[in-house]
């Protein structure tokens, strides 16, 4: 797709032109200030520092890095006291091939990616603390899963699906976005490829997906309730563009403040598109 065509919602980073972007989003704090005024809206360092658990000066100083490289802004003011700031994309997203084509591409997925990881074990603990809370009804545990599989895909079908995923969080998005039933849930697609050797060249590190059948909570209906893209404001899943496992989990949450919108990190586009 060619940069004019491009949503102005949002933002694709390129590998070659955007490589001091790329470092300043890798930073865990800055994923969690972005991610956290695109789902609450415009806010002050002040406000983030008490949903952050951090100094003002600290995310005054981070949210001037990413206003430096185009991901914040300033937003309008409710009085002239202090700078309000609001997400200028709504998403962040990249081509895997691209990224992986250069040094500083494959740093960014790797560091990115585990961040993704750390957000969704973030709100693992938020979705039991809100359930044990009462803060989420009974339907919402029932909804909720997490589920990982291994598979065997061709690199054309892993795309497919995920293209598929992706396509369908926005359709339900779109369709639940005045049902006032609706909360904010996280959503977490990972697509992996592992190499077929022998199980003793590897290191053990647990039981495998196959061995363990579904890992997670079974939907109430079926299918698997827990796939998802975070394409709805905070983009928290990096998709993988080549073939091998997949692994999707959802865990539905409370609108607590300091609950992002997916990690802030972004996506990862399947193949050029």
């Amino acid at each position: 797709m060619a940069d004019h065509e491009r949503d102005p919602r949002e933002r694709v980073l390129d590998p070659e032109r955007d490589t001091e972007a790329m470092k300043a989003l890798t930073h865990p704090l800055r994923i969690r200030l972005l991610a956290l005024l695109r789902q609450h809206g415009p806010a002050t360092a002040s406000e983030l520092a008490v949903r952050t658990a951090e100094s003002s000066a600290s995310t005054s100083y981070h949210l001037r890095v990413l206003a430096k490289h185009g991901f914040v802004a300033e937003a309008e003011h409710r009085d002239g006291r202090e700078r309000r700031w609001r997400a200028v994309h709504e998403v962040t997203s990249w081509d895997n091939r691209a990224m992986g084509a250069a040094p500083a591409g494959r740093a960014f997925l790797d560091a990115v990616r585990r961040r993704q990881i750390e957000h969704f074990e973030r709100a693992l603990v938020e979705h039991e603390e809100d359930l044990a809370a009462g803060r989420l009804g009974e339907e919402w545990f029932e909804a909720s899963a997490i589920t990982d599989l291994l598979v065997r895909l061709t690199p054309e079908s892993l795309t497919e699906l995920l293209r598929t995923v992706s396509r369908t969080v926005e359709e339900l998005t779109a369709r639940d976005r005045d049902d006032p039933r609706a909360g904010p849930v996280v959503l977490v697609t990972a697509g992996l490829a592992v190499a077929e050797s022998d199980p003793r060249d590897r290191k053990d590190t647990g039981p495998s997906p196959a061995a363990e059948g579904d890992a997670g909570s079974s939907p109430a209906v079926g299918g698997d309730a827990g796939a998802g893209s975070g394409a709805t404001g905070g983009a928290g899943a990096g998709r993988a563009g080549h073939g091998g496992a997949g692994a999707g989990a959802g865990a539905g949450r409370g609108g607590r403040d300091d609950a992002g919108a997916g990690d802030g990190a972004g996506r990862g586009a399947e193949g050029a598109s």
